[in-house]
């Protein structure tokens, strides 16, 4: 069993945020490999899709918790379902990567992502995979603001075209990952 996470904030107000990439990323792979709709299941404080791909038993799941309490949400499903961390992906925006860039990284600190540093802190683990997906801005007036009021912002139009490629980028590098492992995906992602 495989879990995949994609981090963002819950509700309208946060749903096209440059921190949302990873909700929009989960809802594309879930979209082209036929996942049924996500159900809010309470006793996770996430939606849930489950499905089995490759002969493996995949559940997505986006946490329903604010970005910085995301730990809260996985510790639970991994606790139910008695699953180590390196069972789990977590898809995730990155303030370091340019837009349009992906990285995969294995067992690695949070690098001050805030989602990924309350994983780590709950499951009390940093082993486990992270598709880290570029957010950063190329305009002056925002690439000098603070990251946590950037994450926050809305994509650009010309931003919106290189993110929307990024999220299918990141939805075929998923599926080529659970055919192919992790070490292939990382040569041909990365």
């Amino acid at each position: 069993m495989i879990i995949i996470v994609g981090l963002g904030n819950p509700g309208d107000k946060f749903k096209n945020t440059r921190h949302n990439v990873g909700f929009l990323a989960i809802d594309e792979f879930a979209k082209i490999n036929n996942f049924e709709d996500f159900k809010l299941q309470k006793k996770f404080n996430a939606e849930i899709s489950e499905s089995g791909i490759e002969g493996k038993q995949i559940i997505l799941v986006k946490p329903q918790t604010f970005m910085n309490d995301s730990g809260k949400s996985v510790s639970k499903i991994t606790t139910t379902y008695k699953l180590p961390p390196t069972s789990l992906v977590v898809i995730h925006d990155d303030i370091d990567l340019p837009i349009g860039k992906i990285k995969i990284v294995k067992d690695r600190g949070s690098a001050g992502h805030k989602g990924v540093e309350s994983i780590i802190k709950e499951i009390g683990s940093s082993d486990f995979i992270r598709f880290r997906i570029g957010i950063e801005s190329q305009k002056p007036e925002i690439k000098n603001t603070k990251a946590k009021t950037i994450v926050l912002k809305n994509f650009s139009k010309d931003e919106k075209v290189l993110i929307d490629e990024t999220i299918k980028k990141t939805a075929e590098a998923i599926s080529y990952f659970l055919e192919n492992g992790l070490e292939k995906t990382m040569n041909a992602y990365n």
